[in-house]
């Protein structure tokens, strides 16, 4: 039964995972906004901890080994708007990989439970 299975598997597992992280990181990558915040991040590391945090947040096999996000990220002054268009790109990739508006319902909820951690304002 299809509920039976983790959202991981529903999304086609670690392929999906890997296609999700690649595409979405070349539309952030592009994105003159966003892009700043990665400039001195290694790609590879970048997408590694990607990848385990998707597959760990969609009930996959791999555990997120990377820093706390809110330490990974408080000294960035990410705007809420900000992580509101990292989140647009991230729906626009879940539709091109073929993730169900249902699934990707799922992943966004998720996603936005860090917002607070990742989001630092500074007024």
């Amino acid at each position: 039964m299809e509920s039976e299975l983790s959202l991981y598997d529903r999304i086609g597992g670690a392929e999906t995972i890997s296609s999700l992280v690649d595409s979405f990181y070349e539309k952030v990558l592009a994105d003159g906004e966003l892009s700043p915040y990665f400039k001195h991040a290694p790609t590879g590391k970048l997408l590694e901890m990607q990848k385990e945090f998707f597959s760990a947040a969609t009930g996959g096999p791999l555990t997120y080994s990377g820093r706390p996000l809110r330490d990974v990220h408080r000294n960035m002054a990410i705007s809420k708007r900000e992580f509101g268009r990292f989140t647009e790109h991230l729906i626009e990739t879940l539709k091109e990989v073929g993730v169900s508006e249902e699934a990707s319902y799922e992943i966004i909820s998720h996603v936005n439970l860090y917002a607070d951690e990742i989001t630092n304002d500074v007024y």
